[in-house]
Parts: structure tokens; sequence; C-alpha cells
């Protein structure tokens, strides 16, 4: 892929006229639009019709979590929207993904749709470990991480969406054919108001240790110039694919 390609940058905005705007300016600068339970909330499908007409590639992140049938019907509404990349929580089991997983193929096959790519959500990146242990966890979040890939990965689920110090022993448990999509990114000496992420990583470091695509929203949306910010992040990701190597 560009480097372009890998960057997603999230569209956490209150209605589709700031979404809209935004979509404007950073088009061709980016490689994926992330639509959100926020704005999701606000515009509704539509609005996910309205940028994957315009060409644009869209990662949906709702993050279904309920019953395996009901999380199946969502998800072959997500593939008929024409999303490329949707997530559910994979503490909704291994039936609820495996489920999933052949709805969307069956769905995607009788549409004459391409098939989205289908993540699991780990462990959001807003919780550390002591928040697992209040939640009655005995695994670090590093381990939790990499058991529920592993479950994910087994249920044919094509990636997950982890934080940036989970990425090794993701590649461990589930092997380099396995997407890796990364939030909480943020960039070298920034700072962002109110910050609610705990688990952190700047763009090149995420790609350098293994991240498919990084999710990005307030550096660039907060911007005085988005599309200058999205640009220098699409540097580091490069210099990050360097570094691999």
């Amino acid at each position: 892929m560009n480097p372009r390609d890998r960057l997603i940058v999230a569209l956490d905005v209150p209605a589709a006229g700031a979404a809209h705007a935004l979509v404007d300016r950073l088009a061709g600068h980016v490689g994926l639009f992330k639509i959100g339970s926020q704005v999701f909330t606000a515009a509704g499908p539509d609005l996910v019709r309205e940028i994957v007409a315009r060409g644009d590639k869209v990662f949906l992140d709702l993050k279904f979590h309920d019953i395996p049938n009901t999380v199946a019907k969502a998800a072959e509404g997500a593939v008929r929207l024409g999303v490329a990349m949707f997530n559910l929580h994979s503490l909704g089991g291994r039936e609820m993904m495996e489920k999933t997983v052949g709805a969307v193929e069956k769905t995607a096959h009788e549409a004459g749709l391409e098939k989205p790519l289908i993540l699991a959500v780990t462990v959001l990146t807003s919780l550390n470990d002591r928040d697992l242990s209040e939640m009655g966890f005995q695994q670090t979040t590093q381990e939790l991480a990499a058991k529920l890939a592993a479950m994910a990965h087994k249920a044919g689920i094509g990636g997950v969406v982890a934080s940036p110090q989970d990425i090794r022993s993701i590649r461990k448990a589930c092997g380099h054919d396995f997407a890796i999509v990364t939030p909480g990114i943020r960039l070298s000496g920034g700072q962002v108001e109110k910050d609610d992420q705990k688990r952190i990583d700047t763009p090149r470091d995420a790609i350098a240790h293994g991240a498919d695509y990084i999710v990005v929203g307030r550096p660039i949306r907060l911007a005085k110039d988005p599309v200058e910010a999205a640009d220098r992040i699409v540097e580091e990701i490069a210099l990050g694919l360097a570094d691999r190597k």
C-alpha cells in the first residue's frame, strides 16, 4: 500500500455538514474516513452512502456487540453500505464472530460487492492495567489483547483494532497476514486537551512496530491546517515503513 492508504481519519464530529467539510478538505490526502458512533447517531447511514458514492473508503466504527444473530444482521447492513471495513467487539465471543464472518461472505457474494475487512476490537486504548483489574480481569492489557486477537483470528476475522503497545504480542499470536488497525496516535511533542487516550504512540513508531493502519482524529481535526497535519503524518508513516527494513 501507498503510505497514504494506511492513514484513517476519524470523523468524530457532531453533524453531517462538519463531516463532509473534513472529507472535502482531506480527500486524496488520506486512505479512509472513520465514521463512529457520534456522527453516525447524528447523520445515520446516508452519510456513509454519500462518502462511499464519491469514491472514498469508509471504516464503519460502531463496535457491534450483541447476540450472534443481531451482530450478523448488522454486519449484513454494513456490507450493503459498501464500507471498506467495520468492527465488532471480540468480547462478544467466538460464535458471534464466526456467524458474522459467514453472513458477510454470503451477503457480499449475493450482492456482488467486495467483502469488507472485519476487525475485532480487543482492549480500548482508554483502558490500562488498573482499569482491567477493576473490571475483574487478571491479565494485563497486552495479555488480554493477544488472547482476544487469537480468538478472533481462529474465528475467521481479518484483523483487530489494538493499541500500539499490543502490536508485537498480537503479531506473535496471529502472524503477519492479520491486519492491525491502531488508534491512540499522537504526534511527537503534541498535546490534545482533555485527552482520554492512555496507551498512545507516534505514527512512525506505531507503523514501525507493525501496525497496518493508524487511526488519527484530534491531531488532524483540531490542527490549524488539517491537510498539512495529514501530509505530515503520511511522511511519518513512510519513515515507519522504512524503519521496519
